[in-house]
């Protein structure tokens, strides 16, 4: 439904889950945060928990934290944060309407099968009220340097994505029951390394479509996925360019 061949790749990938242990703390510090709900005792899921970094940080905030990861050796480490980290089967999440008061992911909706019903998930598992925080790449990048994946590298890429951009926003104006997420072609280095072997190619121009369509409304996107200086991240974030750059972090709220 959501994750197959993908998955496959993941469920039992010692390697990854070795590396999710050592994540710095920074990585997903903003993520976390941002997804705390407001009281405390709140639920919060986190889809795509690897290790339970981010569940325990949500826990230390004081929230009743949730955690989904198709990855049976992330779960594994997980678990020993908090039991309520679940292995699932990448398709429907096991809880029902309505349940949390937050509700995200970080740097999953680029790896999974059907981007789309993933989105629509999440709007689903929130309650009317609740938070829904999805980062991830910004695959379309136009501006930047030092781009990490092929797809942004180089002027002629940026170009492409640019013009990409522009057919896209005409189709969700013109023709919006027809938008879905570009496919990439997966990179898979050895040995083991994140990122390359996306399959999506994360925007967030549909990010923000997806979200809306499944009954949410866009608080803010930024385009840094970290907290970075007050300076910076106000220059880099005040004007429409935030989303040709860097990062898709979208933050919506489910209408009531």
């Amino acid at each position: 439904y959501i994750m197959s061949d993908h998955r496959d790749y993941y469920q039992d990938n010692e390697d990854y889950a070795e590396f999710l242990s050592g994540w710095d703390e920074g990585f997903y510090a903003k993520y976390a945060d941002t997804l705390l709900p407001r009281l405390k005792g709140g639920k919060a899921l986190d889809v795509g928990c690897g290790v339970g970094q981010v569940v325990a940080r949500l826990m230390s905030g004081g929230a009743d934290a949730y955690g989904l990861d198709v990855s049976a050796p992330n779960i594994k480490r997980a678990q020993k944060v908090s039991t309520n980290c679940k292995l699932y089967d990448g398709g429907r999440f096991p809880f029902p309407d309505n349940y949390f008061d937050s509700a995200g992911a970080l740097n999953v909706l680029e790896h999974v099968e059907e981007p789309e019903a993933f989105l629509s998930e999440i709007a689903r598992v929130t309650k009317p009220g609740g938070r829904v925080v999805v980062s991830s790449p910004n695959f379309f990048r136009v501006i930047g340097l030092r781009d990490y994946h092929p797809s942004m590298r180089g002027l002629a890429n940026k170009r492409s994505n640019w013009k990409r951009i522009q057919g896209k926003l005409r189709q969700m104006k013109q023709t919006p029951e027809e938008v879905r997420f570009d496919r990439m072609t997966p990179i898979v280095r050895e040995p083991f390394q994140p990122d390359d072997d996306a399959i999506i190619a994360t925007n967030p121009f549909e990010m923000e479509f997806f979200l809306e369509r499944n009954g949410c409304f866009i608080e803010r996107t930024d385009c840094s996925d970290r907290y970075i200086p007050s300076p910076a991240d106000a220059v880099l974030n005040i004007t429409p360019l935030r989303k040709l750059m860097f990062n898709s972090f979208v933050v919506a709220r489910k209408k009531s």
